[in-house]
């Protein structure tokens, strides 16, 4: 499976040769502005960090045949500017040129109360994991898992905790773009922990395809 990593959430993932589906064109990339040939965008929620109207006008504009693939919460705010979309929510599945493609999860993980708690789908991609901003199990098989690291809504030990339970083959991180340069020894804990367990702690470069 080959992933592009365009920013914080943003990313081109492409399951098999002409299938690329991007997840989340949020307000902290602008590298999904240039992206071509999507077949799909996935968004999980209408946080402004995976949900941006401007940049997603943008990725459609450049990606005419792209299906936009969301929640009912999402798909709400899409119809106030007149984006089409389909709903896919509740374990609900569906299949994208041959590519399985099942939601699972239905919130976001507590900031605190019920401040910022929108609905968050999840979505499988085949075996590979993108679970938005929250730690749900989608009880399918995981073999490549997108892997929040840094947020208000998480601590390092839960991301952990998730990657141990799911026991993807690799890992690498997402939800990072509040990570600068000199803070990048984050990466030493959940790398060496899980590195024990058996599982693989990638990063991904930005703009840089990865066979993973």
């Amino acid at each position: 499976m080959k992933i592009t990593k365009l920013g914080h959430c943003c990313l081109v993932v492409e399951p098999k040769p002409g299938v690329r589906i991007m997840t989340d064109p949020g307000a902290f990339s602008t590298l999904q502005s240039e992206a071509k040939n999507i077949s799909a965008i996935l968004i999980t929620h209408e946080h402004q960090d995976h949900l941006h109207i401007e940049s997603l006008k943008k990725v459609l504009e450049n990606n005419s045949k792209a299906e936009v693939i969301t929640n009912t919460a999402v798909g709400k705010l899409l119809d106030e500017v007149e984006i089409t979309h389909q709903v896919v929510e509740n374990n609900a599945g569906r299949e994208i040129a041959g590519v399985s493609v099942c939601s699972f999860g239905n919130l976001h993980a507590e900031i605190y109360e019920s401040y910022g708690r929108v609905q968050n789908t999840g979505y499988m991609i085949d075996t590979f994991c993108f679970p938005g901003d929250a730690f749900e199990d989608p009880q399918h098989p995981v073999e490549i898992l997108a892997l929040p690291v840094a947020g208000p809504w998480m601590r390092m030990k839960d991301a952990i905790d998730y990657a141990k339970k799911l026991k993807p083959r690799i890992v690498f991180p997402m939800h990072d773009a509040f990570i600068h340069d000199w803070a990048k020894f984050i990466y030493i804990a959940p790398q060496k922990i899980l590195g024990e367990s058996g599982i693989e702690f990638k990063k991904l470069e930005l703009d840089q395809e990865e066979n993973l």
